[in-house]
């Protein structure tokens, strides 16, 4: 194993040779969709019946525009995996295990992004958590998933009942749930990307060998695979905390804010193709090119809303 620094266990715990760093490329594609929803978002609901020229053959009302995108990233997806398929690309179990991540990743942003800033802190009363607390909580399991499933990975032992109970060491020193949850709205889910990206760069290429040595999950022994499984099914899980915090504060979404949340999960669902592999350049191109195309819509419904 390649040691960097003692306090990042991640690194620590994992070979330099695994790493597989996000893509410029699709880190641009996703610029594109980030543009794509604030345009959107200075959409109303009741713009959303006025006549848009979506082709020269007529008009049709505003609101498909919404739909277009969800139909463009949908097919996107589509296209990418079979990009990838012609090209012979396969990125590994690891890989495959941690993608559906990236996907609640984005559907979380969907419900985030259309926020107040305020209603993050409001406490929805009887030692619930607030919006912020719940996202606090994501981030620091997120981080602490990835430590530790890079330490029991490098103790290379099977999944049995001999598998030491004790805490592992690598959770000393972790910043707390409410530190990871410092700062504005927009900085937060900007740490909780940095956090899952950073976790797929240093796992997705975790040998397959590997998957299948033992861990242990609330005290249940079971293998490294199921650990990178639970990534995903963590975010969903407070995903739902997240909705259910909303109506207890009596927050509920607009016609846009369903929409922008179905663009965004969609949008995940896409990048999920292609998430933590390597030589994947040809899906993301086709995902940097629905996310270009996103990006023109969004800015000619919002032009068409402002009349």
């Amino acid at each position: 194993m390649t040691a960097t620094t003692a306090n990042d266990p991640l690194a620590h715990y994992t070979d330099d040779a695994w790493v597989r760093p996000i893509p410029d490329a699709l880190l641009a594609a996703r610029r594109d969709v980030t543009a794509a929803v604030a345009d959107l978002a200075t959409i109303r609901d009741a713009d959303l019946t006025k006549p848009w020229a979506w082709r020269p053959q007529g008009e049709y009302e505003l609101r498909y525009g919404f739909y277009r995108i969800f139909e463009e990233f949908e097919r996107a997806g589509v296209d990418a995996q079979g990009a990838l398929r012609a090209a012979g690309i396969e990125r590994g179990r690891a890989a495959d295990l941690i993608a559906p991540a990236t996907a609640a990743r984005w559907d979380l942003h969907g419900i985030l992004v259309q926020l107040p800033d305020a209603a993050w802190d409001v406490d929805p009363g009887n030692e619930e958590w607030t919006v912020r607390r719940t996202v606090g909580e994501i981030i620091g399991a997120q981080r602490g998933y990835a430590a530790v499933t890079a330490w029991w990975q490098a103790q290379a032992l099977p999944v049995d009942a001999s598998l030491p109970t004790e805490r592992p060491p690598v959770y000393d020193g972790m910043p707390t749930d409410e530190e990871e949850a410092v700062g504005t709205p927009a900085e937060v889910r900007a740490h909780l990307d940095e956090i899952f990206d950073r976790s797929t760069e240093r796992l997705a290429g975790l040998p397959a060998e590997r998957l299948a040595y033992g861990t242990r999950w609330v005290g249940f022994a079971v293998d490294i695979a199921f650990r990178l499984g639970r990534w995903s099914s963590h975010t969903r899980e407070h995903t739902i905390q997240v909705e259910k915090t909303l109506v207890m504060i009596g927050h509920a979404p607009t016609e846009v804010d369903r929409l922008i949340r179905l663009i965004l999960a969609e949008w995940g669902r896409a990048e999920a193709v292609v998430y933590g592999a390597v030589d994947a350049e040809a899906g993301i191109r086709v995902l940097a090119e629905a996310a270009a195309d996103a990006r023109a819509t969004a800015a000619e419904a919002a032009r068409v809303a402002r009349g």
